[in-house]
Formats: structure tokens, C-alpha cells, sequence
């Protein structure tokens, strides 16, 4: 009977060993996975594969639930495939994925002190939790920021969603103090539409704004290209500037898929999104 029972541990010893080993080799894959992705110009291959290594990544987080690594490649994950193929065809569902991109970054962020509830929290005590944090902690911060800017930038007849907009303010404002360049000037990125998009009277800085988005190209040396689509849909439509819109589009249209082979999906995305928006830009001015 003894023996029986050590088998059954033993099995279930096992069982666990076996099972973290498939989900260390899973992760290492994912990591690659995601690189790969990013290296891609098919816009159809890449629309028809991260789904599943989306699907896959949230299965390997159930079996390891507080793995931080694979927190925030959910996160930026489903931020990034909202923004890049689904928001131009349904809001409603770009709104759930980048709620999904939020809530996972929120998850890494709750093991700090005072980040935790953070729905209930002003942005003065967010900003002070905020303090404590270090530069290892601005992919978690900037992602979640992403996921939540950008579903209450599709929310703007919610008043309970924009009320949060000052809290992810000041989560950027901390990616730009402890690294402004990380994911290709992001934060500058950020705060520039944030600033852009709205008139002076709604809070809008176009002045900053402007500031942003041009030190966002010159930490990418103008190649990372979704800046200029921001900037041309935020900025320049906010102050009506049509030659500085067609200019940014332009430098889009011309620019090679291949100048910055470590952002090809972006900047095929970027170069799509371009061409939509040139499409409404009689309406736009």
C-alpha cells in the first residue's frame, strides 16, 4: 500500500517536472515566435498566425499564471494585434483586446505596492507608486499604458473610461523619465497623440505635442513609421496642417519595408494604415 502510494506522488512529481519543462521550451519558442513576427511584411501571414501563438501564449500562462515574461508578451501582444488588424475593421473588438493587453500588464503590475486596485487609485497616488519603480519595470508599465490608452481612445462617449486618462498619463510620463527611447521613442510616441489629439480648449497641447513626435523620429532615425501616421492623424488634423499631413504619409509611401527589418510588421501595418488615412482626407480638412 506504501508503495503504491509513493508511485502516485512520484507520478504526480513527475507529471509537474514534465509539465514546467513543456512550458519553459513553449516560452523559449514564444520569445523567437514573437521576433519572427515582427520581422514579417505579409500582413495575410502574419493576421493568420498570431492568433494562435496568441491563444497559445494564454495557455502556457494558465499553467504558469505568474510568470511576468509571459505576462507581458500577452499583453503586448494583444495590444499590437488590435492596433494592426482589428481597430480599422471593428472597434468593438480592438476595444476587447486592448482591454485584454491592459489587464494583463495590470497583473504584473499589481506585485508592486501600491499598484494594486489600481482602478481605484488617483493619479497622485499613481504617480507615487510609480516612484519606487525602476528602468527594469518600463516594458510593464509602457505596455499597459498602450493596452489602456488606447481602449479609452476608442471610449470617448464613456465618461468612467476617459476619467482614467490622466492615471495612464502619468504611467507614461514615467516610461519618458526612466527610458525614452525604449520601444523606439514609445513614450514620445504616446504623449504626442495624447497631446495632438484634442484642441487646447479640451486640454490639447499641440505645441508639445509636435515636440514628441518629432523626438520620436529622431531616436528611430525616422524609421519606425507608424510615427508619422500619428502624428499626420493626431497633430497635423487637430491644426489643420494638410502639408505637414501629405508629408508624413509620404514619408511612409517612399520609405523601404526594409530600412528596420527588426519592425517590418509594424511598418508594413504603418504603411497601410497610411493609405486609409489619406483616404479620408477630405473630410479631415
Amino acid at each position: 500500500m506504501k508503495t503504491a502510494s509513493y508511485a502516485i506522488i512520484a507520478a504526480f512529481l513527475f507529471t509537474g517536472c514534465f509539465q514546467q519543462i513543456a512550458v519553459n521550451s513553449l516560452g523559449t519558442i514564444m520569445n523567437n515566435g514573437f521576433e519572427v513576427l515582427n520581422e514579417e511584411q505579409d500582413l495575410g501571414v502574419a493576421a493568420a498566425t498570431i492568433p494562435s501563438n496568441l491563444k497559445l501564449l494564454e495557455t502556457i500562462i494558465r499553467i504558469d499564471p505568474g510568470n511576468d515574461h509571459y505576462l507581458l508578451l500577452a499583453s503586448q501582444g494583444y495590444s499590437s494585434y488590435a492596433l494592426g488588424f482589428v481597430e480599422d475593421d471593428s472597434v468593438d473588438r480592438a476595444k476587447v483586446f486592448y482591454q485584454r493587453g491592459r489587464d494583463y500588464g495590470l497583473k504584473i503590475l499589481s506585485h508592486h505596492r501600491g499598484l494594486e486596485n489600481i482602478y481605484s487609485k488617483s493619479p497622485e497616488e499613481i504617480r507615487a507608486a510609480l516612484s519606487g519603480l525602476s528602468k527594469d519595470d518600463v516594458p510593464a508599465v509602457f505596455w499597459t499604458a498602450i493596452g489602456w490608452g488606447s481602449y479609452i481612445s476608442w471610449s470617448l462617449t464613456d465618461p468612467s473610461a476617459l476619467a482614467d486618462l490622466p492615471k495612464v498619463e502619468q504611467m507614461m510620463l514615467f516610461v519618458l523619465e526612466k527610458d525614452s527611447t525604449y520601444y523606439y521613442g514609445g513614450a514620445h510616441f504616446f504623449l504626442g497623440t495624447l497631446y495632438g489629439s484634442r484642441s487646447k480648449i479640451l486640454g490639447g497641447d499641440p505645441d508639445a505635442s509636435r515636440r514628441h513626435f518629432e523626438q520620436c523620429l529622431k531616436i528611430s532615425d525616422g524609421k519606425f513609421l507608424m510615427t508619422y501616421v500619428y502624428y499626420a492623424r493626431s497633430y497635423a488634423v487637430q491644426t489643420q496642417d494638410r502639408e505637414l499631413f501629405d508629408r508624413c504619409l509620404s514619408s511612409v509611401d517612399s520609405a523601404s519595408i526594409d530600412a528596420f527589418p527588426q519592425a517590418r510588421l509594424s511598418n508594413s501595418i504603418a504603411k497601410k494604415k497610411a493609405q486609409l488615412l489619406r483616404a479620408k482626407a477630405d473630410d479631415l480638412f
